[in-house]
Order: structure tokens, then sequence, then C-alpha cells
């Protein structure tokens, strides 16, 4: 018979102490969390990463690098919640997700993932195993990642079996590290790490029961991200909920640059091509939860690719667009515009996704 999360489970008592201690504590454990205290008192230095030149001290403003060994800089955090339905999914589970969402936001502004907390809520009704089979997954993603889960928090609630998970995460950008949305400059293109709308297509199949092979992207970019290292990369957006198009748009405001990309070059596998079909679903606006968008100095557009396509998430990576400054050059004006070359030469405006995206998919 399986065991449910009840009320007793939040009382502060005995089964809290159980809860916590034999699922949480046995994944997550490490000499940090194990302690137990009120609140973790964690060291800001990282080693055994290199920033890819043989000075540690060398680079500019105008790229990127990682953490050098047994260097310090400023801290970056980031925190988030996650909510998602199913909590499993071809591919992957909401304590996949977590480690994955708040590591790679990240590793976008170019910091070294650290360390990173959670916050469970669990409603009555969950089933343990169900509870057991996401925090093993959280805590191998958190390995893959290169991150340590220092501290946390279970809290029971009434209801019909949820389970939510609250992060924060910690890391080290170096001095000479600047990764920001408004860095995009003109001359810039415009990659993406591989096919688009897998991460929907594969929850939002598993929530109707309907039939596909269809397997999310759930993935921490740290890897490549590392690849990167020692390139002018000047912006990196992970691409999730909103899609694509929602991300370029917020970057064009940001830099106040206009992008160009090209619909036949954006990637999408045949099967999620099929899937949209079916439902009326656009694949730039799909949410995704492993591929970034990465802008880079054009003399550095194959190093990028290579380096990307080298890793484990990037194999599909490829060039989808460039930026131009908003002069009219290519026929289009305007500070922060987005737009998207047809097969035909035409030209479609894109901007940030409107209303709800439904389904939700997290």
């Amino acid at each position: 018979m399986s065991v449910k999360i009840t009320l007793l489970h939040g009382s502060g008592g005995a089964a809290t102490s159980e809860l916590i201690h034999d699922v949480f504590a046995g994944e997550f454990d490490n000499d940090i969390l194990s302690g137990m205290e009120d609140a973790a008192v964690l060291p800001i230095r990282v080693s055994g990463l290199t920033d890819g030149t043989s000075d540690s001290s060398a680079g500019s403003s105008d790229g990127f690098a990682v953490m050098a060994d047994q260097s310090t800089g400023r801290v970056a955090v980031t925190t988030d919640s996650f909510v998602i339905d199913p909590v499993e999914y071809p591919g992957g589970n909401i304590g996949r997700l977590a480690v994955c969402g708040t590591v790679n936001d990240l590793l976008m502004r170019g910091a070294v993932p650290v360390y990173l907390t959670c916050g469970w809520i669990l409603e009555t009704g969950a089933d343990m195993e169900v509870v057991r089979r996401c925090a093993a997954s959280m805590a191998d993603t958190a390995r893959e990642a290169g991150v340590s889960i220092v501290a946390g928090d279970t809290k029971v609630i009434g209801g019909d079996g949820g389970i939510y998970i609250n992060t924060t995460g910690v890391g080290i950008v170096p001095d000479n590290v600047d990764i920001s949305a408004a860095n995009a400059k003109p001359g810039d293109v415009i990659l993406v790490s591989g096919n688009l709308g897998d991460h929907h297509a594969a929850v939002l199949s598993e929530r109707m029961s309907v039939l596909t092979d269809i397997t999310s992207d759930t993935a921490p970019l740290t890897e490549m991200c590392r690849a990167l290292s020692g390139l002018k990369v000047h912006t990196m957006r992970d691409v999730t909920r909103g899609g694509l198009g929602t991300v370029l748009k917020e970057i064009c405001v940001a830099s106040g640059m206009t992008f160009i990309i090209h619909d036949e070059l954006i990637p999408v596998s045949a099967k999620v091509r099929d899937f949209c079909g079916l439902l009326g679903l656009d694949p730039v606006y799909m949410g995704n939860e492993g591929k970034m968008v990465v802008i880079v100095d054009p003399a550095d557009e194959e190093q990028a690719l290579e380096a990307m396509r080298s890793s484990a998430y990037g194999t599909d990576a490829v060039r989808i667009g460039e930026v131009t400054e908003p002069d009219g050059s290519l026929g289009v004006s305007g500070i922060g515009a987005l737009y998207m070359k047809t097969a035909i030469g035409g030209l479609r405006e894109l901007d940030i996704m409107q209303g709800e995206g439904l389904p939700r998919i997290c």
C-alpha cells in the first residue's frame, strides 16, 4: 500500500522528522546540509573551474568566462517557484525542473552556480513514492549541474495531492564577466541551442493522455555555458515560458536593437511540428526547459556553435538570426523591434506572448 502525505507530516513532530530525514536529507546529503542548522554559512570561493585563458586575471567585460580557479567575484542570486501538472512527465519531473530552472537562470548572467536551497510544499494526499522520486531526481540533477543543496524547508497543507517547490540559487560572477540582455550589439548573431517546443509538447501530451513519444528537454546548461568560455558572448537567455518570441522581444527592448530571425532556420522536430499542427500551437511561443539563446560577436559564431554542439544538450545548435540597428536598412524600424523573415521574404513582427498561452504547462 502506498503511503500518502498527511497533515501529520507537517506537524513538526516525529512524522515531519521522518519525512525530512528519510526522503530529503538522504538525497541531498553534504557537509553543509548535514549540520541541520537554522541557516547555512557558505564560503564564496569556487575551485576547479577555469576561464579558458592562460592567465586567470585576463579577460574583459566584452565576453564570457567561467570562474577561474580559487577566484572570487560578485554574487548572483535568483529565486523561483515551480508548479507543474503533472509533476512527472516524459523526460523529467518537478524535482529536475526546479534545479534546471534555477541553475540556468544563474548561468544566463555568466555566473557559476554553487548553492541551492529548496522549499517543498506538499498537499495532503501526495504519494510518498512520487515525492521520493522527485527528490531523488532533484539530487541527481544538482550533481549533474555541479551545485550543492545546502538548505531546505518542508510544509504540508490540505489539498489534493499537489507538490510545489520553491528554490533559491546562488552563484559567483567573475569580475571580468558582463552578460546582459542590454549588451546585444549591431552585427551580433543570434544562436539557439536546439529544437524548440519539446517540453511544452511533452507535458501537454501527458496531461491530455495523447500518445506521443516526445520527451521534455528539461536539462541543466552548465556544460554548454562552460564550453562557451573565452568567447565574446554578449547575451544569454534560457527559453522557458513564453517561448523564443517572448525571450527575444524582451532582449530587443532591453538592448534597443532590432532583431531579424529566419523562419526556416528555427529548429523544431518533425514530431513537435505535427503536434503543433494538431492543436494549433506556434513553436515560437512554446515553453522549453533546456534551451538557450546566445547572442555573440560574429567573429566567434563558428566557435560558439562548435562549443554548443560539443555539449550534451546542444547538438542541434544553429544560427537563427542577427542583430541590427533600428535604421531601416532591412525595411524595418523601431527600437526594440523583433521580426521574423518568412520563407517567401516577408516580415512578420513578433511581440511578447499575449494572454495566458493556454493551456499552461507550469
